[in-house]
């Protein structure tokens, strides 16, 4: 079978290529904007259990959870959200947006993958998801770039360096999505692949012109192109994903193919990255910008 799943699912997906009680049950895997190097550490997992554990007053064992009903559980996730997982060899994989990962000793692209057909990408923009809805893109500073950087490199200012060199244009808004984007998936996606050695590998590239047009190539718009559902009412419109006008039935068309013929036989329609070095390019990157005065 083929599995494949798309931001906190595509992470799993890799975990699961990772784990050596797997072999034999999957042919074929789709890693969708996830990561290789999204896993906590056990580490940070207790970090997480202990606090989860003493806000709810239960003992931090799977026996001190069992009898918590689900509507605790969920209420006190927000406070999990100021945890520093940090240590001190590991930065935080989710940078902390999320405190529920995969927990694993090694991570699935440091790890042994299973002997399966591979696709794997990202979008060109992801990190505008978590910027654009809240007003963050266009009013980021120098700072904010700077701590983003910080939050998950060791030298944040040749990560800064890095990034600049690769968009001299780039607003600081911008900077900071390429930054957070690379950290919690981009890189990721891109140890995987290598770790694999004859991925697939894709970028979507369409830009959603919802959110004034600054929403972009974020986290989650191909997931309704992957599936040919652009005509949800909920997409399309002033507040949907997909932004007030009437999002490209073609290129829904060629992924959803893309998708169903990588499933069918391995093969999307194109030649691994492995061998020829290309990445199969959904949609056309046109890049904004969100420079601040």
């Amino acid at each position: 079978m083929t599995l494949f799943g798309q931001s906190a699912g595509a992470t799993i997906v890799a975990g699961v290529l990772a784990t050596r009680a797997a072999d034999g049950l999957v042919r074929r895997a789709i890693v969708q904007s996830g990561s290789g190097l999204g896993a906590f550490a056990p580490e940070q997992a207790a970090r997480v259990t202990g606090a989860a554990a003493a806000a709810l007053g239960v003992a931090p064992t799977a026996a001190g959870f069992a009898d918590v009903p689900d509507e605790r559980l969920v209420e006190v996730v927000p406070g999990l959200g100021g945890l520093d997982l940090r240590t001190d060899d590991l930065f935080d994989p989710l940078v902390g947006l999320s405190r529920f990962s995969l927990v694993l000793d090694r991570q699935p692209a440091r790890s042994r993958l299973a002997d399966v057909d591979l696709l794997v990408g990202t979008n060109a923009e992801e990190g505008n998801l978590y910027l654009a809805p809240q007003g963050n893109l266009a009013s980021s500073t120098a700072r904010d770039v700077r701590e983003t950087a910080a939050a998950v490199h060791a030298d944040p200012d040749a990560l800064v360096a890095a990034h600049r060199a690769r968009r001299p244009d780039a607003g600081h808004g911008e900077l900071r999505s390429a930054i957070l984007g690379d950290a919690l998936f981009g890189a990721g996606s891109r140890a995987l692949a290598e770790a694999h050695g004859a991925a697939h590998v894709y970028e979507f590239a369409w830009r959603s012109p919802a959110v004034d047009g600054l929403l972009g190539a974020a986290h989650a718009v191909e997931v309704p192109f992957v599936f040919g559902r652009l005509d949800l009412p909920g997409l399309v419109g002033p507040r949907g994903l997909l932004g007030p006008a009437e999002p490209p039935a073609s290129l829904a068309a060629e992924m959803r193919a893309a998708w169903l013929s990588f499933a069918r036989s391995g093969d999307p329609g194109r030649p691994p990255n492995g061998r020829d070095g290309t990445i199969h390019r959904f949609g056309t990157t046109v890049r904004v910008s969100t420079r601040t005065p």
